[in-house]
């Protein structure tokens, strides 16, 4: 995706994800993404790019339904937001606030829980939910 970053790399394990942050984002290029293989990258890392608006599933002409959603049904994962360099243009930061900081380092792009409920990322992250 144009002007897509890398944000941090995955820790924990699948089902307890936890993000440690660069302390400054990477642009995404071959290379990098090679340093995943035999993987998916995003199996190790986080990525962050601009808002696709109107291009997005989770996009409702203002709001990111997906950032509201995860702050409205997922505890918070941290007690302080993380330190992070993206904050200032983040799109979760400029509609959630703090709320969606204290949850980011939970999330990832794919995740590993059933959908039964019990993996709440992944319920706020069902595009039917909209």
């Amino acid at each position: 995706m144009p002007g897509a970053r890398l944000l941090g790399v995955l820790e924990g394990d699948p089902h307890h994800p936890r993000l440690a942050y660069l302390k400054r984002p990477e642009p995404v290029r071959d290379e990098l993404l090679a340093l995943a293989e035999p993987v998916s990258p995003t199996r190790l890392f986080r990525f962050a790019a601009p808002c696709a608006g109107d291009a997005c599933q989770h996009f409702d002409g203002s709001d990111c339904r997906l950032a509201r959603r995860i702050v409205e049904g997922v505890p918070q994962a941290v007690n302080a937001p993380p330190v992070c360099a993206l904050r200032p243009a983040c799109r979760w930061w400029l509609q959630e606030g703090v709320d969606a900081c204290h949850r980011c380092p939970m999330v990832v792009t794919e995740s590993y829980g059933e959908l039964d409920g019990s993996d709440q990322l992944a319920v706020a992250a069902e595009p039917a939910m909209e």
